[in-house]
């Protein structure tokens, strides 16, 4: 019976974009970055104001040393747990250079792709729904920082659920993310000992120097075979031009398709080599993301194909990608997880953040034609076989 009614009941023109613009607008004037609580608590009290007056009942504020979480719950049995965060990347005052706007047909803003047009699809999604009591919406504080405050209730919250859908922006062409790549930073630490570069340079010991001939080292810790990619990204080094630089510092990005890497890059990153001995190495961070793998998505795919088809959608792709998101930690615990159900555009962390404006309707009645068919089902259990979280 509940086939029959998807496609009249979550037709993407049942949803208002007027209103959805209006939504996303009072979001993304909010900036709230990430670590910066007292913006993130307001822009979580917003959301809270918003959701009492689209759903009926307001979230908890889950307090967290990074700011609240926005947790609210339909009221019955949860089955599915719809996923994202509402912390940006965008530091304080990049509103002032890029205003919310919609110009020809393309919303601009700080935020506006990753992710609070996915939150508002997803509100108004839960809105339209006749019986939202099988729903849970949790929207972490911490997310573009590495989910270490909202892990554990994010995780608490998905085994509760049974399903995940994660709204992390669309791959190219509103693609949906079926599997992500483990993801992490090890920061390479090293000191030596300063000292006039002119008078005496050789009563320095050099840790530029050294950062050069660890590189190799790091670099082909790789295995582009086995889809890992480990990629120094950041470094810092030395107090002035004409001192030997004491200290040192190296950010090394690092990406695992599969578990078995993790363990590996890390022992490789402990038995790095140092050329001169004097110099003291250490290290720290780690792969914290571990890696979703496609099987997570294996039957909330197709069950999203043929949501699409019902709802005059027509086809929609399920890929890989190489970044990560908490859909991670939901499918690594053994929860089925769905990706990438947010908003459809580009230019995410970046000048150029967009979202395509006339695909917030047909999204956001995706989500909700998923939610209606997975509330009629019975609670899924975990999935077998997954690798451990940590």
């Amino acid at each position: 019976m509940i086939h029959a009614t998807i496609a009249s009941m979550n037709s993407p023109d049942k949803f208002s974009l007027d209103e959805m613009l209006k939504d996303l607008g009072t979001l993304v004037s909010m900036e709230s970055p990430s670590r910066d609580i007292a913006r993130v608590t307001a822009h979580a009290e917003a959301l809270s104001a918003m959701m009492q007056r689209m759903l009926g009942t307001a979230p908890a504020l889950v307090d967290s040393p990074v700011g609240p979480h926005v947790h609210w719950q339909g009221g019955g049995e949860p089955k599915v747990l719809i996923l994202g965060h509402h912390d940006t990347v965008h530091p304080v005052g990049t509103l002032v250079d890029i205003p919310f706007s919609v110009e020809g047909g393309i919303a601009r803003g700080p935020g506006v792709f990753d992710m609070k047009a996915g939150i508002v699809q997803a509100l108004h999604a839960v809105a339209a729904l006749d019986d939202s009591s099988h729903i849970e919406i949790l929207l972490t504080a911490d997310e573009e920082i590495g989910s270490k405050e909202s892990r554990a209730l994010l995780e608490e919250r998905a085994l509760a659920c049974g399903s995940v859908l994660v709204l992390e922006p669309s791959a190219d062409g509103g693609a949906l993310k079926i599997g992500r790549k483990g993801t992490g930073t090890i920061i390479v630490h090293l000191e030596g000992r300063a000292s006039h570069a002119g008078l005496e340079p050789e009563k320095g010991i050099n840790s530029l120097v050294e950062l050069a001939s660890l590189i190799p080292q790091i670099v082909a810790i790789a295995n582009p075979a086995l889809g890992t990619t480990v990629s120094p990204t950041m470094a810092s080094s030395g107090t002035a031009d004409n001192v030997i630089p004491a200290m040192t510092t190296c950010a090394v990005d690092i990406r695992v398709a599969i578990p078995e890497e993790k363990p590996r890059v890390e022992a490789e990153f402990a038995a790095l080599t140092l050329a001169n001995p004097e110099v003291k190495l250490s290290l720290t961070g780690g792969i914290g993301r571990p890696p979703m793998h496609e099987s997570a998505a294996a039957e909330l795919m197709p069950l999203a194909q043929s949501v699409a088809t019902k709802i005059g959608l027509g086809s929609i792709d399920g890929i890989v990608v190489g970044g990560g998101s908490d859909g991670n930690f939901t499918a690594a615990v053994g929860v089925q997880t769905l990706d990438g159900l947010g908003a459809v555009g580009g230019g995410a962390h970046g000048a150029d953040e967009h979202v395509i404006v006339s695909t917030m309707p047909a999204r956001a009645a995706l989500l909700a034609g998923l939610c209606q068919e997975l509330s009629s089902m019975a609670k899924r259990p975990p999935l077998g076989n997954v690798p451990a979280p940590r």
